[in-house]
């Protein structure tokens, strides 16, 4: 159950990311990993939610697409649903 919970957790990062990135129409793969200093291939992964981001690359992420870290969050929250938990209680 905790994998799916993960998928379902990297999953809404990425489309969350992608989803700014087009539309913010000036940045690319390409200039945010040159501008930001990740791999054009980790930012594709993450935008595909293969690949688990550390809480820095996110924040970095929400700045380079314009919005603030409280505001990704927001977002993601969103994205993801008012149920949505890690933790079954």
């Amino acid at each position: 159950m905790q994998d799916d919970k993960n998928l379902t957790f990297k999953t809404a990062i990425g489309k969350v990311f992608s989803q700014l990135r087009k539309k913010n129409k000036n940045i690319s793969l390409n200039k945010l990993a040159l501008e930001y200093d990740i791999s054009k291939g980790s930012l594709s992964k993450l935008e595909h939610g293969i690949y688990d981001c550390r809480l820095s690359t996110a924040w970095k992420l929400a700045e380079a697409n314009g919005v603030k870290f409280s505001e990704f969050a927001i977002l993601l929250e969103d994205n993801l649903g008012k149920n949505f938990t890690f933790i079954d209680l």
